[in-house]
């Protein structure tokens, strides 16, 4: 009887993580959502050039973020093991300008040498407006109680 309780209980749990989980995968694809709408809209980006251009920013997205993980110390190796080794935060960051350079000239042969380089203002001003919509709801969430 013991034993099904455990069972039970560790059966919820795992039902919870699950469902903890596949929101955060809806939010994030609804935050991608809008920030593509955002890209697309302040770059002036044509239909003809989206079809060319999103491809690459999809790489170059998953690349980024594969890179952040990486520095927070995300990776499967990472968490798997104790290094104990610290990671070289500055080599992070002279990855990630190596990989925006790497791209601005892929963006540039869609999209032209102006709308390449604005391209990294656009995402910096789509997250600045996301943070403070964020931090307008937890304000508003505060005030509720």
């Amino acid at each position: 009887m013991l034993r099904l309780k455990y069972i039970l209980t560790t059966l919820f749990l795992l039902l919870i993580s699950l469902s903890i989980t596949f929101a955060q995968q809806r939010n994030f694809e609804a935050i991608e959502s809008e920030k593509i709408a955002y890209i697309t809209k302040e770059l002036k980006i044509t239909p003809s050039e989206a079809q060319k251009f999103f491809p690459i920013y999809n790489k170059y997205s998953d690349e980024l973020r594969e890179l952040k993980r990486a520095k927070r110390g995300e990776t499967p190796q990472q968490a798997n093991s104790f290094t104990g080794v610290k990671r070289d935060v500055i080599a992070f960051d002279a990855k990630e300008v190596e990989t925006k350079k790497k791209y601005r000239e892929e963006f540039a042969k869609i999209l032209g040498q102006a709308r390449a380089s604005q391209f990294f203002q656009v995402v910096e001003d789509f997250n600045d407006l996301l943070r403070s919509t964020l931090q307008e709801r937890q304000n508003n969430d505060r005030r509720k109680k």
